[in-house]
């Protein structure tokens, strides 16, 4: 349907703006429907004001269906330009009292602004977004893209990097790079910041397109990264097999330099217990000691006077990690953030990034892959844990806290029963006890939070070092192919990925209710004596955090409120935080969640998608001899359960089988099947994952044995959770809130 044709992409002219040029850049790909004879461009379909996308991509024009598309250029028609003063202008400005109205190439022409994210607001040239002149520059700058010296005075044709203070743009050269590098890697040229950099541009009208990078769509364009570094290179190799010999799960395996991975060494040659210990090469070394980094690290923070680096108990990430600005730059990334107007704090619908803009996108690593290489630092040899399913959490932390447990040993779990005679033991699921000890750690007082959760202060807990065995444990599930948490909170994974000092808190960060009120007043003070007023009921309590600060305009709030939320949310938390990290480190999961956040932020902060019949239906294969009748009797039951015809769940099925209410990220393995067998009831052997299915005359006889089955058994798996004992963690945040 969507066929181009060059010859008439030159002869017909865009049904909007009534231009023949074809310039990809300025108005977006010109395409020509020889269907419905005419053509348009992207931009200018994409602009109009009175046209919304109320199809698929597949339907119409880009999701434009023709019909809106004929209305749209029928409105436009009785709308004059007001800049070459002719019909068909279908762009209107997006402030209401402004009645102005322009062709998309006219509004380019008069340097209006056009927003493309969100409701694809347009500004008209009275009214359009300008940047804030930071600081003055007596001499010329050169343009960071294309190199050319430049007036650092922004304007429409220049603009001024948000995070990086000396890096300046021509307009031109910033979309054609943005066109080129597309969402996933157009960044700021000098510090490679994202999300701060991508938020402003979109602001200022530069267009961002939801694709691969152009050198990325080159065939076998990383073909020589498929090949990873085997090779011992320390000066002194002691293996007398040579430098290229390598042998797994021995003295002899090679090791690669965890910071730049193009470096290896023999864990012998290099003394190292283990291939779980992280190495640096000298080069990687030289970097992460020099003297001059570690000085340019101690700006000051400009979220409180009081906060600095040094102060900060948490680890700076690795400098060779290019989604880390430079420690100069955090001073100016921060000042940048003052600036957002404080509803983008209170309110988290608001405060968007790339990471939620993200998500529903194809990634380049999907997370199963990352899990997999994660997994192949397992060793065959098995770790039995002994877990009373009455006290998961205890047994399972009286197991991990043992000196004997390894992490990268095959878990076996067998659960045990104190109350039994003989003590008999039964052969667990894996993934079903880490499915319930993340459970046990969602309602745990290390975090809190209603939905999306942030750690907690906790003196009993940092004495017994339970934020690090909780990090431990995350790490431990994902990697051994169990569920992932869902609960983060953005904030918390935006520490962990990006650092706390690239994160703003929002006002759903803070559970404490009193500190949420102390927020709210100051926010809607409406003049400088109630802000003062507000200030001076609760001056024990900023003096106390370090958040006093002299008010001199109403405006200061926003400085003072970012204070209190950064203090309250991070600053309160460093040393949970740092001991959690740590944990997070186990099996290398902290430093594959910084190098991969988009794909980990969809599981850390999300729970999986409701399952439905299509999705189980794929995941169970048939083992033995099928049953036709049976198995068909088997789809129309999980179609019943969708239709809402059943009072069994997709969850409830899947629990019967493999014990886990979710597919995992790393899935299932082995992988859940379904054998037929003549049976009166369903069975679910969840150590191996299969369902088998009672073999019956009726569809109804099915339904109803499927349905006592699964709704008793987990009847009865509840009644024994509910006998589990509770946390007895004496919950001490508010106790501590000011320590």
């Amino acid at each position: 349907m969507n066929k181009n044709k060059p010859d008439n992409s030159k002869s017909l002219a865009c049904v909007f703006c009534r231009k023949n040029d074809d310039c990809p850049n300025k108005y977006g790909e010109k395409k020509t429907y020889e269907k419905w004879n005419f053509s348009v461009h992207y931009y200018c379909l994409l602009m109009s004001s009175g046209i919304w996308q109320r199809g698929k991509e597949e339907e119409g024009v880009y999701g434009f269906l023709v019909e809106d598309i004929k209305k749209e250029v029928n409105r436009a028609s009785k709308l004059k330009c007001t800049v070459c003063k002719k019909n068909g202008a279908s762009i209107g400005c997006v402030v209401p009292q402004c009645k102005r109205s322009y062709h998309f190439p006219c509004g380019l022409q008069k340097e209006c602004i056009f927003q493309f994210t969100d409701n694809f607001a347009s500004f008209c040239w009275k009214h359009r977004p300008v940047q804030a002149i930071t600081s003055k520059y007596r001499d010329s700058l050169p343009c960071t893209i294309c190199l050319e010296f430049i007036e650092p005075i922004p304007s429409y044709n220049i603009l001024q990097s948000p995070c990086c203070k000396n890096a300046w743009f021509h307009r031109d050269c910033l979309q054609v790079q943005a066109i080129n590098a597309g969402v996933y890697f157009f960044r700021c040229t000098l510090c490679n910041n994202t999300d701060i950099f991508q938020k402003e541009m979109l602001r200022m009208g530069i267009h961002i397109p939801e694709k691969d990078a152009s050198w990325e769509l080159e065939e076998n364009a990383y073909e020589e990264l498929l090949q990873s570094h085997d090779r011992c290179d320390v000066r002194r190799c002691h293996c007398k097999e040579g430098r290229d010999y390598n042998e797994p799960n021995s003295k002899w395996e090679v090791k690669r330099c965890h910071c730049c991975g193009s470096s290896g060494t023999h864990l012998a040659c290099s003394s190292l217990q283990s291939c779980e210990q992280n190495w640096e090469c000298l080069d990687c070394r030289r970097i992460s000691y020099n003297p001059d980094f570690r000085k340019a690290s101690k700006h000051p923070l400009a979220n409180s006077t009081n906060v600095t680096v040094t102060d900060c108990l948490l680890e700076e990430s690795s400098p060779k990690l290019p989604r880390q600005s430079p420690g100069a730059q955090h001073k100016e990334l921060l000042r940048l953030k003052q600036e957002v107007q404080l509803s983008s704090i209170l309110c988290p619908s608001i405060k968007t990034s790339c990471l939620t803009q993200r998500q529903g996108n194809k990634f380049r690593r999907d997370i199963s892959t990352i899990l997999v290489e994660l997994g192949a630092q397992i060793k065959k040899k098995a770790k039995r844990l002994y877990i009373n399913k009455a006290s998961v959490w205890k047994s399972a932390l009286e197991q991990f806290q043992s000196q004997r447990f390894n992490p990268s040993c095959t878990i076996e779990v067998v659960y045990v029963n104190e109350n039994e005679k003989f003590g008999r033991e039964h052969p667990g699921s894996k993934q079903e006890f880490l499915s319930h000890l993340m459970q046990h750690l969602e309602t745990s007082p290390l975090f809190e939070g209603p939905l999306s959760k942030n750690l907690t202060l906790n003196s009993q807990a940092l004495k017994e070092n339970l934020y690090y065995e909780a990090g431990k444990m995350l790490a431990i599930s994902l990697v051994h192919g169990g569920p992932a948490p869902g609960f983060f909170s953005e904030t918390l994974f935006n520490c962990l990925a990006y650092g706390p000092e690239n994160t703003l808190p929002i006002l759903d960060d803070v559970s404490d209710f009193d500190v949420a009120q102390i927020i709210i007043k100051i926010n809607t003070a409406a003049n400088l004596n109630s802000l003062n007023s507000v200030i001076n009921e609760c001056y024990s309590y900023l003096e106390v955090i370090g958040c006093l600060r002299l008010i001199t305009t109403l405006s200061d709030k926003y400085m003072l409120v970012k204070d209190i939320l950064f203090y309250h949310v991070i600053k309160r938390v460093q040393a949970p935080f740092e001991s959690f990290k740590q944990g997070l480190k186990t099996l290398g999961v902290l430093e594959k969640i910084q190098t991969y956040p988009e794909v980990f932020y969809n599981i850390l902060c999300h729970k999986p998608e409701n399952l439905s019949a299509k999705i189980l239906s794929d995941l169970f294969t048939v083992q033995g001899l099928p049953d036709v009748q049976t198995l068909r009797f088997w789809n129309s039951y999980l179609q019943a359960i969708e239709d809402g015809k059943s009072a069994t769940t997709m969850e409830d099925i899947l629990i019967f089988a493999t014990g886990c209410s979710s597919i995992p990220p790393a899935g299932f393995k082995p992988s859940p099947s379904i054998e037929c067998l003549h049976i009166d009831f369903p069975v679910g052997n969840k150590c191996n994952n299969c369902l088998a299915l009672p073999i019956t005359n009726t569809y109804k006889e099915f339904q109803e044995n499927m349905d006592f089955a699964i709704k008793d058994a987990l009847r009865l798996e509840k009644e024994e959770e509910s006998r589990s004992l509770p946390w007895t963690l004496k919950d001490t945040s508010n106790e501590e809130m000011l320590l």
